[in-house]
């Protein structure tokens, strides 16, 4: 009875309703593995969902996004980010009418592959193992190989695509000097990230005593906004009418998406303000749990025994086994296996 119902082609055909720039679901480069359409779901549908059942989206509600294992109930985690980044990234593609479903699933699966305690782990990780590591690559070897016991979940190119490319540089939330996503929807959840971490961090900071809502610049203030909400809001009406030409409403301009100057530069101030009074500053007392990432690798590298099974069974690299299986622990998982190990008090 669904099948006659034809429910994802009619779908498919709204989308053609959509923006000459957004992404249809039935031009999709496809899948690694070729499968048959869902009766019911779009493939990017049906990647979000894929996403959202996965034990390492599930693993996010453990994992640091600032503050290492936090006390208090209203601290943003690695999960409350991601569906943070979700919304925003949702509202500016609605507005830009492009693809919803193709930035939902990019912005839902972008942190899969952070490590426990942030971008300290993350940092550690970068430096012990031979290759590199950077989250944005070990999300989509979550969703290409890690998943389902080495099955992956076998995603569409665009949804790869934009996880891969969401990182940025630190000196500009545009990211301009770095790859970009080949999609508008890959875009959005880039810009999006920026708007939705220095805006949860500045409450959370606050939250922790940190900063006072009254150090934030003066400058960048005046023109985002004085509260959570309105500098929220400010960044994403901006967003939305500087990248205008998205749409497809101005014929002949070359589409971008893109914030004013006047707004970029306040944002980029602001960020520039958490990393010196809140970033660098929690750095410096993280050294515990930077500790705790380099001891458990040396350590699991040299007792491959202790490793579960699916990670040594998906490469014959003792580093890059050890890598995945630091990568997905949560933080409190973390620290209770270095104590177990008695790597740590």
């Amino acid at each position: 009875m669904i099948s006659e119902l034809r429910i994802r082609e009619r779908i498919e055909a709204r989308e053609e309703t959509l923006s000459p720039y957004a992404v249809k679901s039935r031009l999709s480069r496809g899948r690694q593995k070729p499968e048959d359409p869902d009766p019911v779901r779009t493939c990017f549908q049906r990647d979000r969902d894929r996403i959202i059942h996965s034990k390492a989206f599930r693993r996010l509600k453990h994992k640091t996004q600032v503050f290492i294992a936090p006390l208090g109930d209203h601290f943003v985690t690695r999960l409350t980010h991601t569906l943070e980044v979700t919304q925003i990234a949702r509202t500016i593609a609605r507005a830009l009418n492009l693809n919803e479903d193709l930035t939902e699933a990019i912005c839902l699966g972008h942190d899969l592959g952070h490590t426990p305690f942030g971008h300290a782990g993350e940092e550690v990780l970068n430096e012990l193992f031979p290759k590199g590591f950077h989250h944005n690559e070990q999300s989509l070897r979550v969703v290409d190989l890690l998943e389902k016991n080495g099955h992956g979940l076998n995603l569409s190119w665009e949804v790869r695509d934009g996880i891969l490319n969401h990182s940025k540089s630190r000196s500009n939330i545009l990211g301009e000097t770095h790859n970009k996503a080949a999609t508008f929807e890959g875009q959005i959840c880039r810009i999006a990230d920026a708007v939705a971490y220095i805006n949860h961090d500045i409450l959370d900071s606050v939250r922790a005593g940190i900063i006072k809502a009254n150090d934030l610049p003066l400058g960048a203030v005046s023109v985002l906004g004085n509260t959570h909400s309105h500098r929220i809001n400010t960044m994403v009406c901006d967003i939305i009418k500087n990248s205008w030409s998205c749409t497809g409403l101005l014929p002949g301009q070359e589409p971008v998406l893109t914030m004013s100057n006047k707004v970029l530069d306040a944002s980029n101030t602001l960020r520039d303000f958490l990393f010196e009074q809140v970033y660098q500053s929690k750095d410096r007392k993280a050294e515990h749990e930077r500790e705790i990432v380099r001891l458990l690798y040396k350590y699991l590298v040299g007792h491959q025994d202790l490793l579960p099974a699916e990670y040594i069974a998906l490469s014959d690299k003792p580093e890059r086994r050890v890598a995945d299986y630091i990568a997905g622990m949560t933080d409190l998982f973390a620290l209770r296996l270095a104590k177990e190990l008695n790597l740590a008090d």
